[in-house]
């Protein structure tokens, strides 16, 4: 919200007087409505650990987002291109690995990694998109500069979350979005299932049917995989209601079985056919990858989609992105330290008091150290990890994250956040305005995942 020289900038000036207008206690009466309305609606999420699972609403901050028409579009072009580069990888590594032979990226970082599925190569799937839906994590740094942090291409949570929060934020302030031009986001739903229909099977008769495959109530994003369905109108359903037969994935229903054409997916690639990868699943059909080789269903995200949100590929994003476009990236990558190369490692374990480490695989902030925030202990342990298991890290420096203004105890007080905008791909590469800003709602934290005690806040990219 404020520059350097604690000038207001252009895009905060008619919020900075607004809040400025407000008696004190507004803001926080505000904030009570809007979790009154949040619990209504069950906007919850799973936490995972202790004894048992629990359910928590996510913190909602009520302070806008605010992002400029200008800086929107610069970001946009680069999430379009880093895109369109994703795919063309998966594409690649899946069939001729052109990029490999290159010498670009190294053979084993793809073949030995746990996210590449043999059983992929050679499959084209409709319209040779592999990452149907992506969630590209930034950060912006102290010095303006955006990053991107990781992308996530399996399947990535939190569009509901975008949505209900503009929803809310529009009923409890109109007079704030009648003084702003917001491009709207409620138009999402709308697009996935346009995408859905257009990466359907060809030849087929009438419009296809399509579903959301759940692993159920105790998922921590369920929420999300029940109000996708009910918004585009399609059924939600769990491994249980479907079947393999004839050659063509089916659904029980209380009229019959009933052709089903596309999966919009939320199960992870390990559980999605115990017949092909982990036989004791219970979440996902027997059978269905057969049926998806042959062309007969689609399934969004594609199996094997993960090797390009692995965070050791995630070094490689900048030559992955030349290599595919013919372009140096429009965004930055943050400087990483792979572990599985020696002289790396050892900088690593030299400086991990400066440094952020992360799982290869890992997500949600589970299984990360923040070198500058870590107990002696910590700092210990990890080093005892980096050294068993090197080639399960990457590292990254500490960012000087940006901040924007929320509503804590003591008032309105800097917390730091990040960004991830939603992309859908099909016969064209769409982006919402905006995305879904996460908050860390501890001072000085820099973990902004809701399992972390990160919150939430309406995004605001304003037209021109």
């Amino acid at each position: 919200m404020l520059a350097a020289d604690d000038s207001v900038r252009p895009a905060y000036r008619q919020l900075d007087e607004w809040l400025k207008s407000k008696p004190d206690n507004f803001l926080r009466r505000k904030s009570r409505d809007a979790e009154v309305l949040f619990r209504r609606l069950g906007i919850t999420f799973a936490v995972y650990g202790g004894k048992q699972t629990s359910e928590r609403l996510i913190p909602f901050d009520v302070i806008p987002r605010i992002i400029a028409a200008d800086e929107w579009r610069r970001l946009e072009r680069g999430i379009r291109q880093r895109v369109s580069a994703l795919n063309a990888f998966l594409y690649d590594v899946y069939h001729d690995q052109e990029i490999i032979r290159a010498g670009r990226v190294p053979a084993e970082l793809i073949t030995s990694n746990a996210a590449f599925l043999p059983e992929m190569i050679g499959h084209n799937p409709a319209l040779n998109v592999y990452a149907h839906i992506v969630g590209t994590d930034m950060v912006r740094t102290g010095e303006n500069e955006f990053y991107v942090l990781e992308d996530n291409a399996r399947t990535p949570s939190g569009v509901s979350y975008m949505l209900e929060n503009r929803e809310t934020m529009m009923h409890l302030f109109p007079d704030l979005f009648a003084a702003h031009r917001v491009a709207p986001v409620d138009q999402y739903t709308d697009l996935l299932l346009e995408t859905m229909i257009k990466v359907a099977p060809q030849g087929l008769d009438g419009d296809p049917n399509l579903a959301v495959l759940t692993p159920g109530v105790h998922n921590s994003a369920y929420f999300e995989h029940a109000f996708l369905a009910d918004q585009m109108g399609v059924e939600l359903v769990e491994g249980g209601d479907l079947q393999v037969k004839d050659g063509y994935l089916y659904m029980h229903t209380t009229q019959g079985d009933k052709r089903v054409d596309v999966v919009y997916r939320r199960i992870d690639d390990d559980y999605l056919d115990p017949l092909t990868f982990r036989p004791d699943s219970m979440l996902g059909v027997a059978g269905i990858f057969d049926v998806y080789r042959a062309g007969r269903v689609t399934i969004i995200n594609a199996p094997g989609s993960g090797i390009a949100d692995d965070k050791a590929i995630y070094s490689y994003m900048p030559d992955i992105i030349e290599f595919y476009t013919g372009e140096q990236p429009l965004l930055n990558n943050v400087p990483t330290y792979r572990c599985n190369d020696n002289q790396q490692l050892s900088y690593v374990l030299d400086n991990l008091n400066q440094l952020v480490v992360k799982e290869v695989h890992g997500s949600g902030g589970y299984g990360m150290l923040i070198g500058p925030a870590a107990s002696s202990r910590e700092l210990r342990e990890f080093t005892s990890k980096l050294k068993q298991t090197p080639e399960a890290y990457i590292a990254q420096p500490t960012l000087a994250l940006s901040a924007c203004p929320a509503l804590v105890k003591s008032g309105i007080a800097p917390r730091h956040v990040d960004l991830r905008p939603f992309v859908l791909v099909s016969d064209d590469i769409r982006i919402t305005p905006g995305g879904l800003t996460r908050v860390a709602m501890r001072e000085g934290s820099l973990v902004v995942n809701s399992s972390q005690g990160g919150g939430t806040k309406d995004t605001w990219v304003l037209e021109d």
